[in-house]
């Protein structure tokens, strides 16, 4: 899907995107209208290229599961999925759209939809959306903001993901310690969290056995927090970060405390020191909690322990935003037609439920978030106990800031700046002041 804006590159999120090419495809050229009449004929064999991301086994196993679906009902349509390292993806999909071997679909990060469109590079979509009966108005609000571009559609989404709380509930019951509400009408405050997380960080002389909390640091997860506490990225129409404020660094410095004061958070490089991932910190209780994407539920559920998720804590209102990755198409393909019915494919419920009830995303329809909807995809063997009183977290999250600018450079300033703090000892006050700034003289180009 998701990919994500990630400070340090080293946390244990990323969003995943699927994406192929074919023939066609320069970066500025004149797009070929969307219901254009197809060479191939309606009957004739086509072959589409998928390219895609190696998010993980388990996302590769579920996107070629639901491709074989697709060609068992497009018996003329073969898609020739070629998923691909996740470094340089946006940039290496890029070359390839501006050559001579642009890919038919894909997946494209919502972060990079905006820029992309942008570069003339997107098959326009919304003729046939329209023509197919679909509506912004059957998505939850962050998708369908995100999808949009000035009333046009250019990508279609399959889900949406969100930052959530995971607790392994064998440490929680080890120091007789309430779990963390799935509720988040009754999500903890930020010192609720801060408590629990000091009482379940364990030293064994003067190292840390057992940490509390973990992956607040990483800015795809601070954002959250952010919005918690009233605080904004950008002005109302993007052009401007709206960063440097009290909500803001009070958030930044509560996080930082976690870890220098109160030392009951590990940095990214702590886990990396030590060779493992966050969720294997969790499965083996060497963190109690772990701030991430709802997309690791899908290897959590494998992985053999008592897992939790909730919602997380809040500074003045429980929130969480929501984005995933956007399919498109390349606006020069030579089978549109083709192209569309597997987009269509991608977004419908039949390829999202096998995906949701795995643990590997969250519904982006509205239908798929009512009583009679959850029973197509609710999966008791991976939806923890109390996950259905978090559904609410997702169908009413805000979006992504990050999806509705075409600066993406923004992040790498983010990245930048936040290691400085988390590493080098830039206040936060400082730090807050450098992003603005140089993310403002980026907006401005």
């Amino acid at each position: 899907m998701k990919k994500l804006p990630i400070v340090s590159g080293l946390l244990l999120v990323s969003v995943f995107v699927s994406a192929c090419s074919s023939e066609g495809g320069a970066a500025g050229g004149t797009a070929k209208p969307a219901g254009s009449a197809d060479k191939s004929g309606a009957g004739e064999a086509v072959t589409l290229k998928f390219m895609g991301w190696e998010a993980s086994p388990l996302e590769t196993e579920s996107v070629k599961k639901g491709l074989d679906s697709f060609m068992k009902s497009h018996p003329n349509i073969k898609v020739d999925y070629q998923p691909v390292p996740n470094a340089q993806y946006s940039q290496k999909l890029l070359t390839l759209l501006a050559g001579n071997a642009a890919p038919d679909v894909f997946f494209l990060g919502a972060t990079d939809y905006r820029s992309f469109q942008k570069r003339d590079v997107l098959l326009e979509l919304t003729p046939l959306f329209k023509q197919d009966n679909m509506s912004l108005d059957d998505f939850i609000p962050s998708a369908a903001q995100i999808m949009n571009i000035g009333g046009k559609v250019y990508g279609i989404s399959s889900c949406t993901v969100s930052p959530v709380l995971y607790y392994n509930k064998a440490v929680f019951d080890k120091a007789n310690i309430p779990y963390p509400p799935s509720d988040p009408g009754k999500a903890w405050t930020w010192e609720q969290f801060r408590d629990t997380a000091k009482k379940l960080t364990v030293k064994q002389g003067d190292k840390v056995a057992q940490y509390g909390a973990f992956g607040l640091e990483n800015f795809y997860m601070t954002t959250a927090e952010i919005f918690s506490n009233g605080g904004k990225m950008f002005n109302q129409d993007g052009t401007k970060m709206a960063l440097n404020t009290p909500e803001a660094k009070q958030v930044l410095q509560s996080i930082y405390d976690l870890r220098v004061k109160d030392g009951a958070s590990p940095t990214a490089k702590t886990l990396e020191s030590i060779g493992m991932k966050a969720n294997q910190m969790l499965q083996t209780g060497k963190v109690a909690m772990v701030v991430d994407g709802s997309w690791g539920l899908q290897e959590l559920a494998t992985m053999g322990f008592p897992v939790g998720v909730a919602a997380l804590p809040k500074f003045k209102e429980a929130k969480t935003h929501g984005q995933a990755h956007v399919h498109a198409a390349a606006a020069k393909t030579k089978h549109p037609k083709e192209a569309w019915e597997l987009l269509k494919f991608l977004s419908s419920d039949e390829y999202q439920t096998q995906n949701i009830s795995a643990g590997l995303w969250m519904p982006n329809r509205k239908s798929l978030y009512t009583e009679e909807g959850m029973k197509k995809w609710f999966n008791k063997s991976v939806h923890p106990e109390g996950f259905a009183r978090l559904v609410a977290f997702f169908r009413d999250a805000e979006p992504y800031p990050f999806t509705l600018i075409t600066q993406n450079k923004v992040n790498d300033i983010i990245t930048e700046e936040t290691d400085k703090l988390w590493y080098s000892g830039q206040s936060v006050d400082d730090t807050l002041k450098n992003i603005e700034t140089r993310s403002n003289a980026e907006l401005a180009k």
